[in-house]
């Protein structure tokens, strides 16, 4: 009689297959499984926590009384309380004060570009609207880079950025322009490459 170690069987081929030999193929084969699934949770595990701790964009709509494609005359300069701990109000009322008065210079001009290129639409086939699209868009820009420079200034070093989006208006197809203050991902120093 012999014991389960020393059972073989024959393969086709007329090699010898060794049960001992095929026992450990599956220990091995299930502790690979195993690792794998470990390393799976863990990679789950980092992923949640970089991705749980961000907050959600605070977003600052127009609440001015003129909106020229999408983009209001003014935003809110009211300080959001979700940014209370996290941002100075100074700061804030500064950044916002700068958009503020770009939106106070630019829109005026623009309105009356628009309101010139409505009574000569019927004749210029609406070519006497361009003037007012290429200022609306030179306006976005002007606000895209003063938030640019606020960024590199002091949003960056706070794990935040500034940025101008579209948005879709609710209840509504419409889109409007918006600020949003993204928190950007904190990075783990102490986490192994």
């Amino acid at each position: 009689m012999s014991t389960g170690s020393d059972l073989s069987s024959s393969n086709g081929a007329g090699g010898v297959v060794r049960v001992d030999d095929v026992i450990r193929e599956d220990r091995h084969s299930s502790e690979v499984e195993r690792e794998r699934e470990r390393d799976r949770e863990d990679v789950e595990d980092n992923e949640s926590l970089i991705f749980s701790s961000t907050p959600q964009p605070v977003i600052i709509r127009g609440t001015g009384s003129v909106t020229i494609f999408g983009l209001s005359n003014r935003f809110d300069s009211e300080f959001p309380q979700s940014l209370q701990g996290k941002l100075a109000q100074e700061e804030f009322n500064q950044t916002m004060g700068e958009v503020n008065d770009i939106l106070r210079r630019t829109m005026p001009l623009n309105f009356r570009w628009l309101l010139c290129g409505c009574v000569c639409c019927c004749c210029t086939l609406g070519c006497s609207l361009w003037p007012v699209i290429c200022l609306n868009k030179r306006t976005r820009n002007t606000i895209s880079k003063v938030l640019d420079k606020e960024n590199q200034r002091l949003y960056r070093k706070l794990g935040m950025k500034w940025q101008l989006s579209k948005q879709r208006c609710e209840g509504s197809n419409m889109t409007e322009y918006v600020l949003r203050l993204v928190f950007l991902p904190k990075v783990h120093i102490l986490k192994p490459d």
